[in-house]
């Protein structure tokens, strides 16, 4: 499955895939702060970021993940990056993460609420994955919020080094 030309719309926002557009708002937003509990580093030049797209972009086009910006419907400000990885798998990942203006707004909820949804639809799976780091409280409130229950716990050291306590849930799809 193609993802390269999603959008999916939700009360406020839109969650539209990843495009060379957004190589500023990205490479300017995922700072050292925003990376404190994930597992990629921030990007130390431009390139780093136009780089990241490249990769996203093909992943999408190849069907493997859907990687998304997340915009504020009303303006189309850019709030952040959302995805779903590993996505022809039977545990495919979620993810997001938004920029420091954008938290406490119920951004991180209604985007990651509506990439399960878009996945119930179009996904055969048996679980979501969605590993966050246990000193993480507003995002652990998210996959808890989607009925997620932690099945494993796990150190990872990311890419700046430093040793994440990995909280892992699980999401289920509605039963039929």
């Amino acid at each position: 499955m193609n993802t390269s030309n999603i959008t999916i719309e939700t009360d406020n926002l839109l969650i539209r895939s990843i495009t060379m557009d957004y190589k500023e708002h990205i490479y300017r937003e995922f700072t050292t702060e925003i990376a404190t509990y994930l597992y990629p580093k921030p990007p130390e030049k431009i390139e780093h970021t136009v780089r990241f797209i490249e990769s996203s972009m093909k992943e999408n086009q190849a069907g493997s993940n859907f990687q998304a910006v997340v915009l504020r419907k009303e303006t189309e400000e850019f709030l952040g990056c959302a995805a779903i990885h590993n996505i022809h798998t039977t545990s495919p990942e979620l993810g997001i993460w938004l920029k420091k203006a954008s938290h406490g707004k119920g951004y991180g909820r209604e985007a990651v609420t509506a990439l399960k949804e878009w996945a119930d639809k179009n996904l055969d799976y048996e679980h979501l994955l969605y590993p966050v780091t246990r000193e993480n409280y507003p995002s652990r409130s998210i996959p808890e919020s989607l009925g997620g229950k932690i099945v494993k716990e796990y150190e990872e050291t990311n890419m700046s080094g430093n040793v994440l306590h990995i909280l892992e849930y699980w999401i289920y799809p509605p039963v039929a």
